[in-house]
């Protein structure tokens, strides 16, 4: 397998910043996750991401209609087992839009809306985003958005395979995964603070 040399850093990258997959940036397989475009083992990037959260002056949350609705059984218990890590690393959620296909009618003037999550992400002052729940083609492009034209430390919890243009991404993300994310940030949180201070918080958040 070739190795990349890129990394998927911060931003702010310029208005066309490269897919990370077409400089090389290859999935993880099963028990590996990437962080900034290396592929390391599952618990490095457990503890990278615990670090990163804990660290971060205004970390964010940003749940997806797979963890808003609870439109299968076991979507309840993952959305709760999301709050659980969000309160181990005090962190606030901002819930993506209903960006869900409104077939067969439409209202134009409600649904063609464009993705600006960088707008989001300045007006909040985010420093680490989080994806979780959120559908593979929205997070793709909201992902290299983000890195185009923020500063902003991205992290995908996906639940299929993962995402190259995010910072750090785990993949096959369930109720196990992340009760080991909080296991670990509860931890790491308790050893020490790690957050060196608070950015005054804009805007309206749930």
């Amino acid at each position: 397998m070739a190795v990349s040399e890129y990394q998927v850093r911060p931003g702010p990258e310029g208005y066309l910043p490269p897919a990370a997959a077409s400089m090389g940036v290859e999935l993880p397989e099963r028990g590996a996750a990437l962080v900034e475009g290396r592929v390391v083992p599952e618990e490095e990037a457990f503890q990278a991401i615990a670090e990163k959260l804990l660290a971060a002056r205004n970390p964010v949350f940003f749940p997806g209609p797979a963890v808003l609705w609870a439109w299968k059984d076991g979507v309840a218990e993952k959305a709760e087992a999301v709050l659980k890590l969000m309160k181990a690393v005090g962190a606030r959620a901002i819930p993506m839009p209903d960006y869900r296909p409104k077939y067969p009618m439409i209202n134009p003037a409600v649904e063609i809306n464009p993705n600006h999550p960088n707008l989001t992400i300045w007006h909040n002052r985010i420093d680490v985003g989080v994806f979780v729940g959120v559908h593979c083609h929205y997070a793709n492009v909201a992902l290299k958005i983000i890195r185009g034209g923020t500063d902003c430390y991205t992290i995908a919890l996906c639940g299929e395979m993962g995402h190259e243009d995010a910072m750090i991404t785990l993949r096959d993300v369930d109720i196990r995964k992340l009760e080991r994310l909080t296991d670990i940030a509860r931890a790491l949180a308790a050893a020490g603070p790690l957050r060196t201070g608070v950015m005054p918080r804009a805007g309206t958040a749930v």
